[in-house]
């Protein structure tokens, strides 16, 4: 019978910030090892400066009604301004820290929801886990993009707050998948039964053993949630589910078709923040594809056949 375990005090974060410093370095090496993380993190901390410090690219107010309507490009006013004289460029910029920030948001909540139910799920096992496992399915078969248009019609104008919540709750059965079954096949393992038999705690299980094994899964969970998020909250926005007093991508969009941006002459009021969408999209992708390679071990060998090939 095993000799009850006496826990030192903070033995137990020691040895977790210990499992996922290893499981970060890991990750960071494998990342700058890989062409296509390397390009979409260049592409992300590009747009990152700009959410960050938007008034040095664009001292002026997105918002403000001050210059001549409908300019075409110059340099005074590199995409133009809008139908009321708005500056299309300041717009662009500033609504770079919205978009930016909705993203992250509902690419986190909806990972934090996957890992909770996913591992509890797998971990637990049992009613918990054909419970949660339930909940997801639901989840999973209900026609998401009838559910938005629905969602965007009793909300329309709502604002942030309202497409966070809307995306968080469509978007995370299908990581919580993913990491249901990746925990299905760690719960056998030798090392969390040895766990066991030394009488650790449910929790110091599953936080010190089974997630920093499951790190790179959890990160392709969010960059997966983040490319579902750009494009999603771009188009919810676009559909007239945002606030006329937030400038983000999506509402610029907005505008623009409501405005008849195009068939006036101003194109780049919408291609600009198209374009954008586009870029963001494309820096998740990339280190989605890429933690893809570091997480899946065939994905690795296709990926060193062709580097041989080619050289």
């Amino acid at each position: 019978m095993a000799s009850p375990q006496v826990f030192l005090p903070g033995a137990e974060t020691q040895a977790a910030d210990q499992g996922y410093r290893d499981a970060v370095g890991r990750l960071s090496r494998a990342v700058l090892r890989n062409r296509k993380a390397t390009i979409g993190l260049l592409l992300l901390a590009i747009i990152v400066l700009v959410a960050a410090f938007p008034g040095l690219i664009a001292p002026g107010d997105p918002q403000a009604a001050i210059y001549e309507q409908q300019l075409g490009p110059s340099w005074s006013h590199l995409l133009g301004t809008t139908q009321v004289g708005q500056d299309v460029f300041t717009q662009l910029i500033w609504g770079t820290r919205l978009t930016l920030i909705i993203t992250v948001s509902v690419g986190a909540l909806c990972t934090l929801i996957s890992v909770l139910v996913g591992v509890t799920a797998a971990y637990v096992g049992g009613v918990v886990d054909g419970s949660l496992s339930l909940l997801t399915d639901i989840f999973l078969i209900i026609p998401t993009l009838p559910l938005l248009i629905v969602l965007s019609t009793y909300l329309e104008g709502s604002g942030t707050v309202a497409i966070i919540a809307v995306l968080v709750v469509t978007g995370w059965a299908f990581g919580a998948r993913q990491l249901r079954a990746q925990g299905l096949s760690l719960r056998t393992r030798d090392f969390l039964e040895a766990a066991r038999v030394r009488g650790e705690r449910r929790p110091y299980i599953i936080l010190v053993e089974i997630l920093p094994n499951m790190l790179s899964l959890v990160v392709a969970s969010f960059l997966g949630s983040a490319v579902y998020t750009v494009a999603t909250a771009a188009g919810l926005q676009f559909l007239g589910l945002g606030s006329s007093n937030e400038i983000t991508w999506g509402t610029m969009l907005h505008f623009a078709q409501q405005n008849g941006a195009i068939e006036s002459g101003n194109a780049f009021w919408a291609l600009a923040p198209g374009a954008a969408v586009a870029l963001l999209g494309t820096a998740f992708a990339l280190l989605n594809y890429a933690f893809d390679e570091i997480a899946n071990p065939a994905l690795r060998s296709v990926r060193r056949q062709r580097a041989k090939s080619d050289s």
